[in-house]
């Protein structure tokens, strides 16, 4: 392909809506044959299909966005898995990809397949880390778009949006974790290479540097969770907790567990209605000044994720969309994890 086809190319994709705004590499069919072949699967293969608006998503419709979007045939599977996590009833796909509120899809990619594709679940761990991170993220954009329609006002109604949506991609940090991965927390096996995507908003960064005390961090978490119970949605749902290395160390020499942090944070992270007039909205208040709101519906419903560089009193909380049905899901990654280049 000459620089000029090349050139031709970009705008002949741009024009009809097939990107997300940034240059594409074009999917010719020795590309999309490669990870269709990587992941043992045929071009018909039906991945699962959207259910409001009746689309078949197949291997190959994926493969084509996977290679627009820079990924060699070995990032194919997660991919794949992606979507099948994103098409299970409870994540409630349209309406996260429909809604004002303007979610994005975060991934959260355990087990061994991490270091096959060389990813980075430490320094800048939810920025520009490494090519598996971004490029996946940025296939299930593209597929969102091209195979969806979840384009700018058409699908999708975001009002606002968030910079997730190129890329919301993050590789957990299992070898440095004194705990479980979320994979295992969540499917109950060991070692095994997951996905779990979360219909999510921007990730809001918080710092605690002044204290080891594990009750202290999760007043911090909480208190930021409440923040933003109060300041964008009440309801319940799936937050994500991001600990870099410090502060999991911190809960590990006192002796805390993951479900220790979860049952703290749910215990603190809750609001009551009434303090909504503290934020503008008391319009809303009405009788029901004295109900009580948690932000999760149970402890396991915090998902903890061991992420970040090894410096450093921060984390981040990810709240979930606001759509109160949404929950996260999570699936293992399927055929062709420990494959030969064919």
């Amino acid at each position: 392909m000459t620089t000029t086809d090349f050139a031709a190319a970009q705008e002949t994709y741009h024009s009809n809506g097939w990107t997300d705004g940034l240059p594409v590499v074009p999917p010719t069919p020795e590309l999309v044959s490669a990870c269709l072949e990587w992941a043992l699967l045929s071009p018909e293969h039906l991945v699962g299909i959207e259910p409001v608006r009746e689309r078949s998503i197949t291997a190959e419709k994926l493969a084509i966005n996977a290679v627009m979007a820079g990924c060699l045939p070995e990032h194919f599977p997660l991919v794949v898995t992606a979507f099948t996590a994103m098409l299970q009833p409870e994540f409630l796909l349209h309406g996260a990809t429909a809604s004002t509120g303007g979610c994005a899809v975060l991934l959260i990619v355990n087990g061994p397949i991490r270091r096959q594709l060389d990813m980075v679940g430490t320094f800048n761990a939810l920025g520009n880390t490494d090519r598996a991170s971004a490029a996946v993220g940025r296939a299930v954009r593209l597929g969102l778009i091209n195979l969806l329609d979840v384009r700018p006002g058409e699908i999708d109604r975001s009002t606002l949006g968030h910079p997730g949506k190129f890329s919301y991609c993050l590789a957990e940090d299992e070898e440095n974790s004194p705990w479980s991965s979320l994979a295992e927390e969540r499917l109950g096996e060991s070692d095994v290479s997951a996905v779990t995507a979360v219909a999510a908003m921007a990730p809001r960064q918080i710092m605690n540097e002044w204290t080891s005390d594990p009750e202290q961090i999760c007043d911090t978490i909480s208190a930021e969770i409440r923040a933003n119970q109060l300041h964008y949605s009440i309801w319940a749902g799936n937050y994500v907790v991001v600990l870099p290395t410090q502060l999991r160390q911190h809960f590990s020499d006192a002796g805390w567990s993951k479900a220790d942090v979860q049952e703290c944070v749910f215990a603190r992270a809750r609001v009551m209605r009434g303090s909504w007039k503290q934020v503008g909205k008391g319009s809303v208040v009405k009788d029901r000044a004295d109900r009580e709101y948690p932000a999760m519906e149970s402890p396991e419903e915090l998902i903890v994720v061991a992420a970040g560089g090894p410096a450093g009193g921060f984390a981040q909380v990810i709240p979930p969309w606001l759509g109160t049905k949404s929950r996260a899901t999570t699936v293992a990654v399927g055929a062709c994890v420990d494959c030969e280049v064919p």
